[in-house]
This record gives structure tokens, sequence and C-alpha cells, in this order.
């Protein structure tokens, strides 16, 4: 299903068709909706380019969570490190 979205609305937003896809891609990755390589890949941008776009909007690439915390603990803990 193919999303429209009128010239007059990106006009309104002062973005052209390439700036859209690309605030979208990062909304969406930084939504945990789109992997960074899925995301990168619609931009039409590598990898490490759509990096620099995440940053250059603050939004972080990686997310350390309590669940990654506690996977690195029990990691530590079996390697005698903890």
């Amino acid at each position: 299903m193919p999303l429209i979205i009128s010239d007059e609305l990106l006009k309104a937003a002062g973005l052209t068709e390439e700036q859209a896809k690309l605030e979208f891609a990062c909304r969406l990755f930084d939504a945990g909706k789109l992997s960074i390589g899925h995301a990168a890949a619609w931009t039409g941008l590598s990898i490490p380019d759509f990096e620099q776009q995440l940053a250059a909007r603050a939004i972080p690439r990686f997310r350390y969570t309590a669940e990654l915390l506690h996977e690195d603990i029990h990691t530590l803990q079996s390697l005698g490190r903890w």
C-alpha cells in the first residue's frame, strides 16, 4: 500500500521527498519499528551515513536496556568476572 504525501504538504513542511523519507525512516527507527538496515536501505543511504543522520537528530543508534544489563551481568557472573 503506497503512502501518498502531496507536494503541497511537503512544501508546507519545507521538505523534499528525499528529506521526508529520511525523517520518516529516522523516526520509525527511533520508535523501534524499523531496523537500522531497513531504515538505511529505504533512504538509499549506507548504514554509516544513516547513523550520521541519526546522530544529527540526537537519536541513539543503540539502546542499552535493563534487560541487556541483566544479560551482561549474567555473562560476567558465568565468566567469574562479577
